[in-house]
């Protein structure tokens, strides 16, 4: 990484700059990760029985008639 680190003046590191490409490239492995654990959590929630899947057909017909799963 192309990382700059701006210090205070005791040669803390309390800042650093990087590269907008590599910003970029972290906040997409950011939002991967993100996406991936509320997956996980689904899932761990299917296998409880906290939760369950429905179709997505199903979801359309619910939505149509403005149900939730909740209801």
């Amino acid at each position: 990484m192309g990382a700059q680190y701006v210090v205070d003046e005791n040669g803390k590191h309390v800042s650093v700059i990087l590269p907008i490409e590599e910003y970029e490239q972290l906040i997409e492995a950011l939002e991967d990760l993100e996406d991936a654990r509320a997956a996980d959590e689904v899932r761990a929630a299917v296998a409880r029985g906290d939760d369950e899947f429905i179709s997505y057909e199903q979801a359309r017909e619910d939505i149509a008639r403005g149900r939730t799963t909740n209801q």
